[in-house]
């Protein structure tokens, strides 16, 4: 399937989901082809501010994992995700217009504030739906093999995404596990 029909299904994906990105998303949106697997699933997305450095981010909530991504122009692109399995909480809190979203992984927490508050909530009850599953079905379903984390580093590394000596010392990290 080539990059731009993936991009297409993604698309469909979130209209299916009712789930309208803005402008502000759409460097984001455009990677999503070169980081999820090819039968993962869009359950949810919302758009935000990390807390951290103020940068626009997308968090993806998918069949298998969370994943964090954030493209900025200087910065190059930012990719985290994390196992059902490892989110220990994740809550959100309403303002006026926007929510902030916290997540607690493991011994740190994420915090993404600019959220609208219809989709935090929606966002926060899929995920919680997630974490509520049988650790069974989530290592089975969650857990990419190592063979898939080495194929996504390959198209990262293809698509320019990582320079030769970051896909190198990505896939020693990989095969260290």
């Amino acid at each position: 399937m080539s990059e731009k029909s993936r991009l297409d299904e993604i698309r469909d994906e979130l209209k299916k989901l009712d789930i309208s990105p803005t402008i502000f998303a759409r460097k984001e949106i455009h990677e999503l082809p070169d980081i999820l697997l090819a039968d993962e699933k869009i359950v949810y997305l919302v758009e935000g501010r990390n807390k951290l450095n103020n940068h626009h981010i997308i968090l993806v909530a998918t069949d298998r994992r969370l994943i964090f991504v954030d493209k900025e122009f200087m910065y190059g692109l930012k990719v985290e995700d994390f196992s059902y399995s490892k989110i220990s909480s994740i809550q959100y809190e309403t303002a006026f217009l926007l929510a902030s979203i916290d997540i607690q992984i493991t011994d740190d927490i994420v915090e993404i504030d600019g959220v609208g508050n219809y989709h935090a909530e929606l966002f926060c009850e899929k995920v919680r739906e997630f974490m509520a599953r049988p650790k069974e079905y989530l290592q089975n379903k969650t857990e990419p093999t190592i063979l898939d984390q080495l194929e996504q580093l390959g198209k990262l590394k293809e698509g320019g995404v990582l320079t030769e000596e970051e896909f190198n010392e990505q896939k020693k990290k990989l095969l260290e596990k």
